[in-house]
């Protein structure tokens, strides 16, 4: 992956205070049983339908998977053009509904992480004429909850009347003929329609500019497009190509099958079907069932019949259309080959420029030093203070979501690299428990995960153990009475309240008394035998609320809340005291901090921080809470690191070895 790539992040919109729709939009689909999902409508721009069709790949954001998970193969699909607010069809899923069937769909070079991954593979049922809105609004009026926007889901009766009004559009077309057999599902009709909304405006991004015949009559991909493209199938550009030719080369011999036939007809006594030649000349053709469906004896003349004595003539000349054919796609595979060698080629090169930027940095900055895992291997050096050291879990760096697991000391700015993650993730929520530190949820900003595992530091292993009870991230963690909790979070469609507990003994997460307020991007942490769940966003605003779980009650109680609301912040623990800094208050990222103390039951103003920062990392390490990395905006990954010493306030250090690094996590041994 290239320097300069731009992923999406997930920081509340600056226009309105709300987590981006991905993370915490409010439910808005009609929540259709699979039973009762007769189909589908996605959406896309002039820009966007040349490579919805090519791919043959429709994608919505990750909050409607709700549904998109309920599409099978066979399911009718249609595809909505916002351009002209026009809807083409008909299709049909040609996979299930699943998330980044092609992670990098829909972006500007094929490098960016997809903004639309709830996916569905199609094929087309059949090409007809689009319906202007104005004819088909009527079918689907009870899905418009406004006078532009409407529901995607659609009932088994709407989908019926969709179907009759296209098919009455039907075109015929013999360059792009339905390839499947599936058969349709049974309609009937759904219950009415739930009144829940579903915004759809500015469903689709750029994309690259392609051409394809269902609806354009484009000469295909240009040779700079070719390696960042599949087929239907997910296979590479290379095989979908060589199948284009081959079909284009069946199309051509029944053409000239047809055209000598009809030269000769009126002069020669019939001998042989064109369809029989084709047959004789080892070629299946695709157009065997033209005879059968015309009457008209003018047209089955058009058929035509051919002299035996032309016979070999013609078998020849179609061998020799065939040869040129054959070394036209030879001739483009080869193309295709030289060009992947290149995409090879580049990337090595891209790698080798990283690392010699690695270098150069290092040597900018002497008191820097990342230490290899390779070049030390223990995580007891002798020459580190296992009491000083601050592991960092995951997160995103500019570049890549991070499987990383790195021990850094903040004394000699020394970073070590220790076994990774099993596989990149951020937005996760981490915690100590016999010894081992557990990181579970979170995800890489377009999917979220279940999945839980632990680091043995002893020996620089990882352990994978059971699962969450549900995807979610940005949920907050901690341990309390040898269990540890996880609270809150969101999946993308809902923001929760959940509170789940594990414990080694049971071996599996169980669900515990939940929180009083649903909670997304919150902090928690455990103080005097009490956990503490602090700020963040509901689905609707971000919170200034607090509130305490006692175990001897077994229940969530509110406390005072803070006099900022925020979520997306940092918090930690220093002299029996909860220190919340940074986050964002709904409308900005802010720096201030607030600090509660038990024993009174109240919030003070601290002193803030430099930076406005949020999605950062704090954590104490004698006597001192250290915050790094965060985001101020979308585009800028702080790097910068503050120290926080009581009797004494912030202050920003000039420690380089942790760099730029987001929607990660911190502790201490």
């Amino acid at each position: 992956m290239g320097e300069g790539r731009r992923t999406q992040i997930f920081i509340p919109n600056e226009s309105a205070p709300s987590i981006p729709n991905q993370a915490t939009g409010p439910v808005n689909n009609r929540n259709l049983s699979k039973n009762h999902l007769g189909g589908v409508i996605f959406g896309c721009k002039k820009s966007t339908i040349k490579e919805c069709l090519f791919k043959q790949l429709f994608g919505l954001p990750a909050q409607h998977f709700s549904y998109v998970k309920n599409v099978d193969p066979g399911l009718p699909l249609f595809l909505f053009n916002y351009s002209d607010r026009k809807l083409h069809g008909i299709f049909e899923a040609a996979s299930s509904g699943q998330m980044n069937i092609n992670p990098y769909a829909w972006t500007t070079d094929g490098s960016e992480r997809t903004l639309y991954p709830a996916q569905v593979q199609v094929r087309v049922r059949l090409h007809c004429r689009p319906l202007p809105e104005e004819q088909f609004k009527l079918v689907i009026i009870d899905n418009y909850y406004s006078q532009n926007h409407f529901w995607f889901e659609l009932d088994h009766a709407q989908t019926s009347k969709l179907m009759s009004l296209l098919s009455s559009l039907a075109v015929a077309s013999s360059t792009f003929s339905p390839q499947n057999t599936t058969k349709w599902r049974t309609l009937s009709q759904a219950p009415p329609s739930h009144d829940r909304k579903e915004e759809i405006e500015g469903l689709m991004p750029l994309a690259l500019e392609v051409d394809f015949p269902y609806f354009y009559d484009g000469n295909g991909l240009g040779s700079s497009d070719v390696t960042t493209h599949l087929d239907r199938n997910n296979h590479p550009l290379e095989d979908c190509l060589v199948k284009q030719v081959v079909e284009k080369e069946e199309d051509l011999i029944y053409m000239k099958l047809k055209e000598l036939a009809l030269n000769r007809q009126r002069s020669d006594p019939p001998l042989m079907d064109v369809e029989d030649i084709a047959t004789v000349n080892g070629v299946h053709s695709r157009h065997k069932g033209l005879s059968e469906a015309q009457t008209n004896s003018d047209e089955r003349n058009g058929q035509s019949l051919i002299n035996s004595f032309d016979y070999p003539s013609v078998i020849s000349q179609l061998m020799q259309g065939m040869e040129e054919l054959n070394a036209f796609k030879i001739e483009q595979i080869h193309k295709m080959g030289y060009l992947e060698q290149k995409l090879v080629e580049a990337e090595i090169e891209i790698q080798e420029l990283k690392q010699r930027c690695m270098m150069l940095e290092c040597t900018s900055h002497p008191s820097a030093v990342r230490i290899d895992e390779m070049a030390m291997e223990s995580v007891n050096d002798p020459e580190l203070d296992l009491d000083g050291l601050i592991y960092l879990v995951g997160g995103y760096n500019g570049v890549s979501w991070l499987s990383a697991l790195d021990s850094y000391s903040p004394t000699k700015d020394v970073i070590k690299s220790l076994k990774p993650m099993n596989h990149g993730r951020a937005y996760v929520s981490i915690a100590w428990l016999n010894g081992e530190l557990y990181v579970f949820g979170g995800g890489n900003g377009n999917l979220w995960v279940d999945t839980v595992e632990s680091y043995d530091p002893a020996n620089n292993q990882w352990h994978l153990r059971p699962s969450l009870n549900g995807e979610k991230g940005s949920l907050a963690g901690a341990t309390l009475n040898n269990r540890i909790f996880a609270m809150g979070g969101a999946n993308g469609v809902d923001c929760y309240a959940d509170v789940e507990m594990f414990d080694l003994d049971v071996g599996r997460w169980i669900s515990s008394r939940s929180m009083l307020q649903k909670r997304f991007a919150l902090a928690a942490a455990e103080l005097n035998g009490a956990i503490y769940a602090v700020g963040g966003y509901n689905g609707k605003e971000y919170l200034k609320s607090a509130e305490r779980f006692d175990p001897r009650e077994h229940s969530w109680a509110k406390i005072e809340g803070m006099s900022t609301p925020r979520g997306c912040h940092a918090m930690a623990v220093l002299n029996e005291k909860l220190y919340v800094i940074g986050g964002h208050d709904g409308n900005k990222m802010v720096s201030s901090m607030e600090i509660f103390d038990p024993r009174l039951g109240s919030w003070m103003v601290g002193e803030p921080i430099s930076q406005s920062r949020g999605y950062s990392a704090a954590a104490v390490c004698k006597e001192s809470i250290y915050i790094f990395g965060g985001v101020k905006t979308e585009e800028d990954i702080v790097n910068t690191v503050e120290r926080y010493e009581e009797g004494k306030g912030w202050q920003v250090t000039n420690l380089k070895a942790v760099g730029k690094r987001a929607f990660f996590s911190a502790t201490v041994l």
